[in-house]
């Protein structure tokens, strides 16, 4: 004769260690979502590589340049030092409002 086996279940379910790691994820990911993913910024270069930033003479426009390239007419580097690298760098805002001259000196945008 067989015998019918009971049931051995507890009250926590057929897998109590699945539930506990779902639910230590969605608590992960809960929280991920909440503080923003602090500390994984992304940050836009302003070129890509092998290009360098220019700056349109009287306008607050810029390009970007093969390095193998000088800056063609209307366009001057950037002075030294106050290169924009990334979107919304110190640099990158200062030239939202400031630009060269035709005598290449650093004057407020007209």
């Amino acid at each position: 004769m067989i015998t019918p086996r009971t049931n051995t279940r507890t009250a926590s379910g057929p897998w109590p260690g699945k539930a506990r790691i779902a639910a230590v994820l969605a608590s992960a990911v809960a929280a991920l979502t909440l503080t923003g993913c602090a500390g994984w910024e992304y940050r836009e270069n302003i070129c890509s590589s092998g290009e360098y930033p220019v700056l349109a003479v009287g306008s607050t426009g810029s390009a970007c340049v093969p390095d193998t390239e000088e800056p063609s007419a209307g366009y001057a580097r950037y002075p030294k030092g106050k290169v924009p690298q990334e979107v919304g760098d110190k640099w990158d805002v200062y030239w939202q409002t400031h630009t060269l001259d035709e005598d290449g000196k650093t004057v407020d945008v007209p």
